[in-house]
């Protein structure tokens, strides 16, 4: 079964690991110290509109479990194409607050732009938030370049605004699966690397105990593949590696790796842990291992865009 539980978390706990990993990353690498300074404020708001919307009331959908089960076996993350109405009164204020701390944090001109077009409605909260949700990039480009803003700063803040929401979206809709074996076996049969929740890629693999968990980088879902190969074309033959042909890119330390394909020339991050990350920390595990990043990267690797569920829902 993909679906693998995360331990229940609260604000303090959420807060307090973060802090032992950014102490613990800033010794082994303080030339990250700014990184990490603008990702504490960061990860700081988001934690706490977390804590308001898990206090707070979710929507009502109706996805009932048979219906979510035959979304998933035709391939459909859960809440794709779906109306999900938006909490903008609740989302907008820490939208705002991360243009201003990513200004300070070095964004600049960039993130005040971002946030004087919405504070002027000449960009729509509402309707960014919600092509974030959908994870409709085009149309958050299309509209970042008529305003002319920096397209992937709007795409961020908006994904860092959105995703408590989208985090206790997926909680809501997949609780049932305990209970629900109807649900249960079609979350047991999904193959995609993709998150079966929002349709994001992982931004990592943590490993517990030999288990490689796939973590969404949108709305921290954890699931697992039945076959280890590349998550992103499935190809489990000897162009997938865990290792590369080049020995620099070899992490020394064992506990952190790269899974490459060289069928479609991406890459995957993998790290073993004692246990999954909380939402939102699989951000820390990205920052953490973004030396890995940087390797693929300047050997050709990459990551593919997000896919288009608009037309399969």
């Amino acid at each position: 079964m993909p679906f693998v539980a995360l331990e229940p978390a609260t604000r303090q706990s959420r807060l307090a690991e973060a802090s032992r990993r950014w102490d613990a990353l800033l010794v082994s690498r303080p030339d990250l110290a700014p990184a990490i300074a603008l990702q504490h404020k960061l990860i700081g708001l988001v934690v706490d509109l977390a804590d308001v919307i898990e206090h707070g009331r979710l929507p009502r959908l109706s996805l009932p479990p048979k219906y979510l089960a035959a979304k998933l076996a035709r391939g459909v993350p859960a809440l794709a194409g779906e109306p999900i109405p938006m909490p903008v009164a609740v989302l907008k204020p820490t939208l705002l607050r991360l243009c201003e701390e990513l200004s300070a944090g070095g964004a600049g001109e960039a993130a005040d732009h971002i946030k004087a077009a919405l504070d002027e409605a000449r960009l729509d909260a509402g309707s960014l938030l919600t092509a974030s949700l959908t994870r409709d990039q085009q149309a958050i480009r299309t509209g970042a370049a008529h305003r002319g803003l920096a397209a992937d700063l709007v795409w961020l803040v908006a994904e860092l605004a959105v995703s408590p929401f989208v985090y206790a979206l997926q909680q809501a809709v997949f609780g049932p699966a305990a209970s629900d074996a109807t649900l249960a076996d079609a979350l047991g049969g999904w193959t995609g690397g993709f998150c079966p929740a929002c349709g994001s890629w992982p931004a990592v693999a943590e490993v517990v105990s030999g288990r490689r968990v796939l973590r969404c980088s949108f709305c921290a879902f954890a699931w697992e593949l039945p076959r280890h190969g590349c998550v992103y074309c499935g190809e489990e033959g000897a162009k997938f590696v865990t290792a590369t042909p080049d020995a620099q890119m070899i992490d020394t330390r064992k506990h952190r790796r790269v899974e490459i394909c060289n069928a479609c020339r991406s890459y995957m991050k993998a790290v073993d842990v004692t246990g999954l990350s909380p939402f939102p920390l699989v951000a820390l595990a990205d920052l953490e291992t973004m030396d890995l990043d940087m390797s693929a990267i300047e050997r050709g690797y990459s990551r593919p865009p997000l896919k288009d569920f608009t037309r399969r829902t």
